[in-house]
């Protein structure tokens, strides 16, 4: 008996000891890999920036670098908001297969169901999941340049509808903005609550991702949000903060600082059910739609084997992990957003300048903290 006790004890300390030294791993890695970015980002002159990667077990990151604007901006902070420009996709993504998970509607439904308007148009077999797969059939980036307009978002879509289409919904991929939108009012008409609502009392509120949320005027609400910035003569000019891709907020119109997205990526990291259920994390990463256009983009062909769209988000396999991914680029800003779910590992890069420094550091982090875990996996 005295022997058996021995063993036990010997084997609850040694496991004890390993998760120390796993966690002391991790955080070494996260020193190192805070500082890679800060030296990338001076080599660059990024005006400034914020990062957040998560670990289930061993912690948060949630840090700013630089300045929200280049000459008369203050210090970024982990509360100061970026525009996440296509990252909002993720949200959107989100957000529907939560309340398909809850029965509110389902992704097979016709959108017509919802938006009538559609019933005499070539859109009349075009379904839920279509919307948030980019499969709508429609050209990639259709009407695109008329969100960068004055025109109104009704405007849009009235003309939209009226395109023909290039293959039927669910058998070809291409990139939306303003069809990709149209799931907000789907969302009104089938649960009777606008869809930026249904944000912030359901995912913002909760999360208290308490600095973020939806529109331009959010964004203004006070001083601590980065300016964006475009490249000219060899340095970085503050621009002026334009409104348009705000007016199609699942595609586009979501701010956040990197403490939001420290919440976002533990949420996608099943932390929060009662927000996301496993129900609804398993619902928005199923593969919908193939994009084999992904496997040749020059930063992620060396790695990247099988590439799928979800809801809202890429499916990727990445070197054999199985990861969600997305990017935003509006003028002005880059984003970037990963879960890694088996490695219980999230990530996120917002940065207030039109860089592809991004695509270096994200997958600078991906490869780095796959090398981690198969080199000795945290316990």
């Amino acid at each position: 008996m005295k022997y058996l006790v021995v063993v036990v004890f010997w084997l609850f300390t040694t496991k004890v000891h390993a998760l120390e030294d796993a966690k002391q791993q991790w955080h070494q890695f996260l020193n190192s890999y805070s500082k890679q970015v800060e030296r990338k980002l001076k080599e660059k002159s990024i005006p400034g920036a914020a990062l957040s990667i998560v670990h289930g077990d061993f912690g948060d990151l949630a840090k700013g670098y630089g300045k929200t604007q280049v000459r008369k901006g203050h210090a970024v902070d982990k509360n100061t908001r970026f525009r996440l420009a296509s990252v909002s996709k993720t949200f959107a993504g989100s957000l529907t297969a939560k309340l398909v998970s809850q029965e509110y509607l389902q992704l097979d439904d016709y959108v017509g169901a919802y938006l009538p308007y559609l019933e005499n148009t070539d859109y009349r077999s075009l379904k839920v999941f279509h919307l948030l797969s980019h499969s709508s059939g429609l050209v990639p980036n259709a009407y695109d340049n008329l969100i960068e307009s004055r025109m109104s978002y009704g405007e849009i879509i009235e003309r939209l509808v009226k395109v023909e289409r290039i293959c039927s919904p669910g058998q070809c991929y291409g990139y939306q903005n303003a069809m990709f939108s149209l799931i907000s009012d789907v969302i009104h008409s089938a649960t009777g609550m606008p869809y930026e609502r249904w944000l912030a009392e359901f995912i913002f509120k909760p999360l208290k991702m308490s600095d973020g949320g939806v529109g331009i005027d959010n964004m203004q609400k006070d001083n601590n949000y980065a300016l964006p910035h475009v490249l000219g003569r060899k340095r970085w000019h503050t621009a002026r903060l334009k409104s348009h891709y705000y007016k199609v907020v699942p595609a586009a119109g979501i701010n956040a600082s990197a403490q939001d997205m420290v919440q976002w990526l533990k949420a996608q990291l099943g932390h929060y059910p009662d927000v996301l259920s496993l129900d609804a994390l398993t619902i928005q990463g199923r593969p919908y739609t193939h994009t084999k256009r992904e496997l040749r983009r020059r930063i992620w062909r060396n790695h990247v084997d099988e590439a799928y769209y979800g809801l809202g988000w890429r499916i990727y396999d990445y070197d054999g992990e199985h990861l969600m991914y997305h990017s935003g680029w509006v003028q002005g800003y880059r984003t970037d957003v990963v879960v890694i779910p088996a490695l219980n590992v999230g990530f996120s890069l917002l940065l207030n300048a039109e860089s592809g420094v991004i695509n270096e550091l994200t997958t600078d982090f991906i490869s780095q903290v796959i090398a981690l875990y198969r080199m000795a996996p945290p316990q």
